[in-house]
């Protein structure tokens, strides 16, 4: 009965425990402008009425849940043929743009037209350094931003994924799916870029998401996952591997809080 009674009292402790996420950036270069993740605001902070939608506990938990992380340049992008034939992107802004061109060709990329979805939509991905990592059980989402009604919307849709950043941590892409290639793509610096949804084993658990330390232990393990997909299909596949080669502990907080740490959700 005692083993029992400890058991439970554990189970219990465990549940009502908050779960730690981290994140980082996995670069050495122009860091300043990669900004901390966010909590969603609310799109109406200071509710008039009892029965404001702002009030409602679903809306609230949905948005103390969600995290945006915000664009880190200014951009005008349009989408073209070379000479050749070949799909190709130009920078509208010229030598007005406040991002170098050699620069903004480091971060971006056009998809293999070949592996598009759709012949007539490319797809482009703008590469960050954001890196997410649990040591306990959490699958993270990455969709387009929720809640955030954009004037000029973009012409096309961002491409969402879901991944275990317990065993995968990874770099973060941006990719987006160009649908009506006659308009361009305007991306602003600060704005919401996408939005970030956390999934543990109880839903009912709080997080909290602060940043983290690049240690040895974290390199190796992504170096281990890294380019993976250019050798195997289905890279889930590799999970288990991962899971195996996982060291015991990948997470350690950054020395000094950000003083926009994210509460407990």
């Amino acid at each position: 009965m005692l083993g029992r009674e400890r058991s439970a009292a554990a189970a219990s402790s465990a549940k009502g425990r908050t779960i730690d996420i981290g994140w980082l950036l996995d670069t050495d270069k122009a860091r300043f402008i990669w900004e901390e993740p966010r909590r969603k605001k609310p799109s109406d902070p200071s509710p008039t009425h009892a029965k404001s939608v702002t009030l409602c506990p679903s809306v609230r938990d949905h948005e103390a849940r969600t995290f945006e992380v915000p664009c880190p340049i200014d951009v005008r992008l349009a989408f073209r043929k070379d000479e050749k034939g070949q799909p190709a992107l130009s920078n509208l802004d010229g030598d007005m743009s406040a991002i170098r061109g050699k620069h903004l060709n480091q971060m971006l990329a056009i998809v293999a037209p070949r592996e598009w979805r759709h012949p007539n939509r490319p797809v482009i991905q703008l590469m960050t350094p954001y890196v997410f990592l649990s040591d306990e059980p959490v699958w993270m989402t990455q969709i387009e931003p929720i809640g955030r009604y954009r004037a000029d919307p973009w012409p096309g849709v961002m491409i969402g994924g879901r991944l275990p950043i317990h065993i995968w941590p990874r770099p973060m892409m941006w990719a987006f799916e160009w649908h009506d290639v006659t308009r361009p793509l305007v991306l602003k610096r600060g704005e919401p870029w996408f939005s970030l949804l956390f999934e543990t084993m109880d839903p009912a658990r709080p997080f909290r998401l602060f940043e983290a330390e690049r240690t040895p232990e974290v390199i190796e393990h992504m170096q281990g996952l890294s380019a993976v997909s250019n050798y195997v299909d289905k890279t889930f596949s590799l999970f288990k591997t991962a899971q195996a080669r996982r060291p015991a502990r990948l997470l350690v907080r950054k020395s000094q809080p950000s003083e926009n740490e994210a509460p407990a959700a």
